[in-house]
């Protein structure tokens, strides 16, 4: 079967985006269509889409386009595992035109390590460098974005 990748976003079938990441994924469970949403929006989106145009599977990659690449929420839908699509849409992520410069990639996963070992992801080696914080997803707030500036005192 012939497979087409793609990063036009308007290509996305957002509701199957949202169904897999909020009922499928161990990593999204509950999230809402309002933060897939904007998720998406906010990152370049790949798509794999069948001979028929159905999307089959999703990653995006949360960047800065100049220093630093965040791989998330890659998956391939069920009927279509099993026939080198997740490499496949690695290979086109690492290459893409916007994203080889990356002096730092990341990515999180239970699972899929023999995946991205392939593309030279390895386990952090110095995490006494990296923090996080994580908190749970504020899914009845809206993030406007309307708030620019803020006074402080200092």
């Amino acid at each position: 079967m012939l497979y087409e990748i793609s990063t036009d976003p308007a290509r996305l079938d957002r509701e199957l985006v949202h169904r897999f990441l909020s009922e499928e994924s161990y990593w999204a469970k509950g999230r809402s269509r309002e933060i897939v949403d904007r998720g998406i929006d906010h990152s370049i989106p790949f798509g794999i889409y069948d001979g028929d145009g159905a999307q089959v599977a999703f990653a995006r990659v949360v960047t800065d386009r100049c220093t630093f690449a965040w791989i998330a929420d890659l998956f391939v839908v069920a009927e279509h595992r099993g026939r080198g699509l997740g490499k496949r849409l690695v290979s086109e992520i690492v290459a893409h035109p916007e994203l080889r410069v990356m002096g730092r990639w990341l990515l999180g996963t239970d699972d899929a390590h023999g995946l991205y070992s392939q593309f030279g992801f390895e386990p952090l080696q110095r995490t006494e460098r990296f923090m996080a914080r994580e908190t749970p997803i504020d899914r009845d707030a809206r993030a406007s974005g309307e708030q620019r500036a803020k006074r402080v005192e200092g």
